[in-house]
């Protein structure tokens, strides 16, 4: 789980992660999400640096059971998967990097992904795009409209067979390149990766209105507190 960035697009002092949210702090939503997956064996948690004890306080507040491992992140997101990577168990086949800020992603999806890249290597939860897209140049006319029938918002889970994600941080790390998802370093190596349709809301904290609306997912899930999951 990547929870080392900062969250700038959330306002100024304001660390999203912590933001509460259903009874609790948003990150402890994702948290819990993964914990109680019979999908996932361990967890690595990619911090930022002096925010360990904060995680291990959670922990133990919100009673997580899963063995799990603090790692501090580096300067970009890539860098910060990258030291996740090196801490994974020696008999890991699987990874999936989900982001902290991301509490809604059901198990089907997590599983859904998991089943796809046991198959070809790399999978990620997408959702299908419905508005109509506009191309532009410089920011206030139209160049062109895109086929939307083409267009998928990619998400996270994001989910590698270790030694395929290796390969692929490994070439972005050798070509000085900065990626903002992590199936660009497989597309970087020519490594396919399959589209998981996220058929249910999976949004990711960025905005205010963001956390209103994962508030409203939760409850409607039937999660008033963390306490009672």
């Amino acid at each position: 789980m990547v929870a080392a960035g900062k969250g700038t697009r959330m306002g100024p002092g304001v660390d999203k992660l912590f933001i509460e949210v259903a009874g609790g702090p948003l990150v402890a939503h994702t948290w819990q999400r993964l914990d109680s997956s019979p999908s996932i064996g361990e967890i690595i948690l990619v911090v930022r640096e002096g925010m360990q004890s904060t995680f291990q306080d959670l922990a133990s507040q919100f009673h997580f059971k899963k063995r799990f491992r603090l790692v501090v992140g580096g300067r970009e997101r890539q860098d910060s998967v990258w030291n996740g990577l090196q801490e994974v168990s020696r008999k890991t086949e699987i990874v999936l990097i989900q982001d902290a800020a991301r509490p809604c992603t059901d198990e089907g999806l997590i599983a859904g992904t998991i089943e796809s890249a046991r198959e070809i290597g790399a999978a990620v939860a997408a959702q299908r795009m419905t508005d109509t897209i506009k191309e532009s140049d410089g920011g206030t006319l139209i160049e062109r409209t895109l086929d939307r029938a083409k267009l998928w918002a990619v998400q996270t889970p994001q989910t590698f067979k270790l030694d395929v994600i290796q390969r692929a941080l490994t070439a972005v790390r050798q070509g000085g390149l900065v990626v903002t998802d992590d199936t660009a370093a497989c597309e970087l190596i020519g490594q396919p990766v399959r589209l998981v349709e996220s058929r249910t809301p999976n949004p990711k904290a960025t905005s205010p209105s963001d956390v209103a609306f994962i508030e409203l997912l939760l409850k409607s899930r039937g999660v008033e507190s963390l306490a009672t999951l």
